[in-house]
């Protein structure tokens, strides 16, 4: 297979291959500007490279665009009809074309030229004037199948290629294509860009009415509402405020700490004193309530003047006064004589003017902030407003922005929108290396491929085993030995054991069934082996039979005993008086065996029956230890493990058990269960692969 196939394949390959005509390669350079970095620079648009791939795979991709491929068509077919030269042999269709014809259909083709239009094939006309360009395989598809449009490895080149049988053709196509191509995309990016700038400038125009009106809706507010600074005035107004409040706190304890020491020096007089001080300041200190209250219009005047320094001068001036006043009353007017508390009704005459001033003073500074949250409170709804309107123009000036950044980039792309030049027209193609060797070759590689994977494929989806080691690997036991496939059209017992001349195929047979016997000798401890197989015809009567031959060579008494009801062959072949059913039932009894080896043969008469529906337990248990007692082995041929009840029943009285595996017999997932019990019973010696 490996090698017909192969050369088969190649020889009719080099017939197909032989007379292909040559081909002539043309190929033309073009510039793209996509990753040229000094037309980039001017534009600052610096491409990443995903980018640059994606405006190469664009490009590519419009070449192939039939309403490309249909202008060199047109071209390719007016020069045939006009040229004496023409590109091509004439075709069957073009040559019936008369004179008439043919200048129609040059009128034609031109129109759809200049017009860059595709033919209508549901127009009979021009349908058949589309076939004439099929006939000479000047159509869209033909021409695609002839050209190649690359990126030359990394760099801004584009490289147009056509191969074809003539060198001229070649030629043409190439530098056609790459001009008409630069023709159809510089239309298509001019107008692009004409769209977008008309677009840009038309949106443009609206974000700057916009800007316009949103910044004139913020100025009259701020003159209507008579706004300056509205950041500067509330941040100086909450300045005023948190000077106020902290004033009016330090009012507040200075109020607390006066009516606190008043209470104490007034605790220090007893109630006749009090009287007496009361009624002396009541009449003394009429000057000191006036300077008092000049002093609270003065300091109401300071506050409402934020704090000017004129005032400040005044209340420092009617503090003077008023400490001489105090000092004079103090000088001038006495306790009871009986006491000395002078210094203590000073203390106390000072501390009452000083709490009046506290707490008028904590009023004025009430009202002050009152005043100033009024203020500030008008300023919020105005600084919302103002923050709203001010919005409204920062999201109208980022627009502005962006259109205009947006339309001065499409403005200077426009002026650089011709990127696409041709740097290197084609030149008439030179010939290609003949491609009829390679053809050749790779039908041959091909072939043998194709071949490795069809028995890739077989072997893959093969499951038989066809080898020992397969065996042992498949099933996890071991194999004790194999017997060959012996090709003869009938083969006996007597032919293979007793011949002294035999053939060197059944020496090697029966080399085999020696060496299996060597192995079954030195595995079995005892003398009971039960002989089975997973499936049916396998081959296992036959092995017993031999098996027993060999035995019987080396002095052995054997016995075989057939306990395949269901397929009793051993039964049917060989002559026997003695029958299985009636021996463990005790209805007869062994013949006499002599001290020679002999081969002893217990047949079944068939039927569905079972080794326990025979007899019971016991009665096969004696039956067996008699049988021991006789035979050197005992061979029992049971079915099938697929019959799994009766070849259990056998197993359960049997010193050992031997698997025969027909090579190449499939082995599959329902054999596992019966390899699993083979393991379990610890009684499994090993297998036969028959007919290796």
């Amino acid at each position: 297979m490996l090698v017909i196939v192969p050369l088969i394949t190649v020889i009719i390959t080099f017939f197909l291959v032989r007379n292909l005509p040559s081909t002539y390669v043309s190929q033309a350079q073009l510039s793209t500007g996509i990753a040229d970095e000094k037309q980039n620079n001017i534009i600052n648009q610096i491409l990443p490279n995903d980018q640059v791939n994606q405006g190469f795979s664009n490009l590519i991709e419009m070449f192939k665009m039939k309403k490309v491929l249909d202008q060199i068509s047109y071209l390719l077919i007016i020069h045939d009809l006009t040229s004496k030269e023409p590109f091509k042999t004439p075709s069957p269709l073009l040559n019936t074309l008369n004179a008439d014809a043919r200048k129609h259909a040059i009128e034609v083709y031109t129109s759809k030229y200049n017009n860059s239009e595709s033919l209508n094939l549901n127009d009979e006309d021009q349908n058949g004037l589309n076939r004439v360009l099929e006939s000479m395989d000047y159509h869209s598809q033909g021409i695609s199948g002839k050209v190649q449009v690359f990126r030359s490895g990394n760099s801004d080149f584009l490289i147009v290629q056509c191969e074809t049988e003539n060198p001229k053709l070649s030629e043409f196509i190439a530098n056609t294509l790459s001009q008409e191509f630069i023709k159809y995309y510089s239309l298509v990016v001019s107008q692009n860009q004409l769209k977008a700038n008309t677009f840009l400038s038309q949106l443009l125009v609206k974000k700057t009415d916009t800007l316009s009106k949103r910044m004139t809706d913020l100025r009259s507010y701020k003159i209507k509402n008579r706004v300056l600074n509205l950041d500067e005035q509330s941040k100086q107004l909450y300045t005023n405020i948190l000077d106020f409040d902290n004033k009016k706190q330090a009012a507040i304890q200075n109020t607390s700490s006066y009516a606190g020491a008043l209470n104490e020096i007034d605790r220090k007089f007893n109630p006749e004193e009090r009287k007496y001080i009361e009624a002396a300041i009541s009449k003394i200190n009429q000057d000191i309530v006036a300077t008092k209250n000049e002093i609270s219009g003065v300091y109401e005047a300071y506050l409402q003047s934020d704090f000017e320094p004129r005032y400040k001068s005044s209340l420092d001036s009617l503090q003077r006064i008023l400490n001489q006043e105090i000092h004079k009353s103090s000088d001038q007017y006495l306790l009871n004589p009986l006491t000395t508390k002078q210094q203590l009704v000073s203390e106390k005459i000072r501390l009452e003017i000083e709490l009046d001033l506290s707490r008028y003073s904590i009023n004025a500074l009430e009202r002050e902030l009152d005043k100033l949250n009024a203020q500030f409170d008008m300023l919020v709804p105005k600084e919302a407003e103002v923050q709203a309107l001010e919005m409204n123009i920062d999201i109208a000036t980022k627009e502005y922005t962006e259109i205009l950044s947006k339309y001065n980039e499409s403005s200077l792309e426009s002026a650089f929108s011709n990127k696409l030049n041709l740097i290197q027209p084609a030149v008439p193609g030179q010939t290609k290396p003949s491609k009829k060797m390679l053809l050749v070759i790779l039908s041959g590689l091909f072939s043998v491929f194709f071949c490795l994977l069809l028995l890739f494929a077989l072997y893959f989806l093969d499951n038989s085993i066809k080898a020992p080691i397969e065996l042992a690997n498949r099933t996890g036991l071991p194999v004790l030995g194999v017997l060959n496939d012996v090709q003869l059209s009938s083969l006996s017992l007597r032919e293979i054991w007793d011949s002294k001349s035999i053939s060197p195929e059944l020496m090697m047979f029966k080399n085999q069934l020696r060496s299996l016997r060597n192995e079954i000798e030195n595995d079995l401890s005892g003398r009971v082996l039960t002989v089975s197989s997973l499936k049916g015809h396998e081959g296992k009567s036959f092995i017993i039979m031999n098996l027993a031959a060999s035995l019987v060579i080396t002095s052995k008494r054997v016995l075989i005993i057939d306990g395949n009801f269901i397929n009793s062959n051993l039964s049917k072949e060989y002559t026997s008086e003695i029958f299985l059913e009636d021996f463990f039932t005790n209805q007869v009894k062994l013949p006499n065996v002599e001290d020679s080896a002999v081969i002893s043969i217990l047949k079944n008469r068939g039927g569905d029956n079972s080794l326990l529906e025979i007899a019971t337990e016991q009665q096969i248990k004696e039956r067996f230890d008699l049988l021991k007692n006789v035979f050197d082995i005992i061979l029992i041929d049971t079915a099938a493990t697929e019959a799994s009840n009766q070849f259990k029943e056998w197993v359960s009285h049997s010193d050992g058990i031997l698997g025969v595996f027909k090579c190449g017999r499939a082995y599959n997932r329902e054999n596992s269960a019966y390899i699993k019990y083979f393991r379990s019973t610890g009684l499994f010696k090993g297998w036969v692969m028959n007919k290796y």
